[in-house]
């Protein structure tokens, strides 16, 4: 390359001076100033969204009770229930293989538990275990009235014919008594865990009791009594074959519980 001519050196270098570019002596001399550093703010965390069931309480109510056939003077001792005089509690069915209906439903309860506390639940159990005698259905009852519960479930598992087949929710009726107040949102209460349970668990309606799986009745203590939305189900005829095998099956009941939870969800949120 072809030297450059002195004068034209000079130049530049009267450029590079001017422009800060050579030299030395802090910016003024050529060097650069150092960057201004500002400091960002820590990103904010979205606040965890709250669970779909936070502050609703929930009583369960697990049918029977395994140690009901222990003590038959105290479960056959009649309770009023207003309609009608009652026995205190019953043993419940079984399948032909001799799975209870206690059980059952105390294997669904204790998973329905589980799912609706994760959910942000308040759930209470009307029996501790399944190793006991009753409460008594007025009890029961009673139960879920203390706890001023927002929906209350008893889950039961029926005893008919064997050709029988399918489920049912249990609501109650008027009866110039403490129910009548929740009769509607009983209603609308089963109704939403009836769509639920169908959808989750593939059991068809009841071919032998209700209409489109809603029965209303008025004999029964656990649902007379309530003065909170409260409905009865029962899960399956354990004596039909099909449905007992289900029944039976531990994945099966958590399919139960699951369904459960999403009817009583849809009617907490509406």
């Amino acid at each position: 390359m072809r030297a450059l001519p002195a004068s034209v050196l000079a130049v530049c270098g009267l450029i590079a001076s001017a422009c800060g570019g050579t030299g030395s002596g802090g910016a003024a001399a050529g060097q650069a100033a150092p960057a201004t550093v500002v400091e960002q703010a820590p990103a904010k965390q979205a606040p965890p969204s709250a669970k779909p069931l936070e502050g609703k309480v929930v009583v369960i109510d697990p049918g029977h009770n395994g140690g009901n056939y222990r003590d038959p003077k105290a479960i056959n001792r009649k309770v009023n229930v207003l309609t009608q005089w009652k026995a205190c509690d019953t043993t419940g069915t079984q399948t032909n293989s001799g799975y209870t209906e206690a059980a059952f439903t105390w294997d669904v309860s204790q998973r329905l538990v589980k799912i609706l506390e994760e959910r942000g639940a308040k759930v209470e159990l009307t029996r501790p275990s399944n190793n006991g005698v009753g409460p008594c259905i007025t009890q029961r009852a009673a139960i879920g009235n203390k706890a001023d519960a927002d929906a209350a479930i008893s889950i039961h598992g029926d005893g008919s014919a064997p050709g029988n087949r399918g489920f049912h929710v249990i609501m109650p009726k008027k009866i110039n008594g403490p129910v009548d107040k929740v009769v509607g949102a009983s209603s609308k209460l089963g109704i939403d865990v009836r769509n639920a349970y169908a959808k989750g668990t593939g059991i068809p309606y009841s071919n032998y009791i209700g209409r489109n799986a809603l029965d209303y009745r008025n004999d029964l203590g656990g649902l007379n009594l309530s003065t909170v939305p409260k409905i009865f189900i029962e899960c399956g005829n354990m004596r039909n074959a099909g449905e007992a095998a289900k029944m039976q099956d531990p994945k099966f009941r958590q399919k139960v519980a699951v369904a459960l939870a999403n009817g009583l969800q849809h009617y907490l949120k509406a």
